[in-house]
């Protein structure tokens, strides 16, 4: 196994992921042992309740490769975000960038749903942004409240027909977040809707990894190649090509139906 995780809180004392740098060390050291090669720290930024500076993530995340280097820990970890969805427009193209991945032409953001429930900001906000040259990973998707029951999931839809991508998380296939997200989740799953299985992991707090989620599709009804594919494949792609142009179309994504809640 060789799991690449796009969404974690691994970076030491700047948000409600790791405590210290010291919490972010066994969880990484974890990682390894289970098979990880690879993640993105992704930092909250434009979060009102964590402030944070893109500017600063190169340097922690720098800090934080020294001394796993140090510690002889082989993971390999990009810098990244996890854009808030308040105000995501008001930063600017050159401060999305601090947060962004992929190659050139094919930049992404990591973007949160809002919990409250998907509404027709989100989707303009959500266009907006691709408008200014970058795809999008929206970050469970499964947590806004109502999605399949309240309209939510029809603009996201449309989001996904556009070019957007669906991340799910390993805690909500857990049901550490409630009954209806962990349906929405193995909804998304089932219908081939998500694209990729994140730990959105908090060391110290909420320590899941890409690993479980592996076990967990399998369990959700994946099969081994999709359980794969969303674990290892998909993640290491959006690392590495990013999102081309018209990519949803390209992988022949189902957009005709939508997924409904697993009782």
């Amino acid at each position: 196994m060789s799991y690449v995780d796009i969404h974690c809180h691994i970076l030491p004392a700047v948000d409600d992921g790791a405590r210290d740098l010291e919490e972010s060390v066994e969880y990484a050291r974890r990682l390894v042992d289970e098979g990880a090669r690879e993640l993105i720290a992704t930092p909250h930024v434009g979060n009102p309740r964590f402030p944070f500076d893109p500017t600063e993530i190169a340097d922690r995340v720098a800090a934080l490769s020294a001394e796993l280097e140090q510690r002889a820990i082989p993971l390999q970890i990009h810098g990244g975000g996890e854009l808030h969805p308040s105000e995501p427009n008001a930063l600017s193209n050159d401060q999305l960038e601090l947060i962004a991945n992929g190659p050139p032409g094919a930049r992404w953001l990591l973007f949160e749903i809002p919990f409250a429930g998907v509404d027709q900001r989100f989707a303009d906000d959500c266009r907006e942004l691709m408008a200014r040259g970058f795809g999008l990973v929206i970050a469970h998707p499964e947590r806004a409240r109502g999605l399949f029951s309240d309209g939510g999931w029809q603009l996201l839809r449309s989001l996904v027909a556009e070019g957007a991508l669906l991340q799910i998380n390993v805690c909500s296939l857990l049901g550490n977040n409630g009954l209806e997200a962990q349906e929405a989740a193995v909804g998304l799953l089932r219908s081939g809707y998500a694209f990729t299985l994140a730990s959105d992991a908090h060391p110290g707090t909420r320590d899941h990894t890409a690993a479980l989620g592996f076990a967990l599709t399998l369990r959700a009804g994946a099969s081994s190649l999709q359980a794969w594919r969303l674990t290892q494949a998909n993640p290491r792609f959006l690392l590495r090509s990013g999102i081309p142009a018209g990519f949803n179309e390209q992988r022949g994504v189902s957009l005709g139906r939508a997924p409904l809640p697993v009782a």
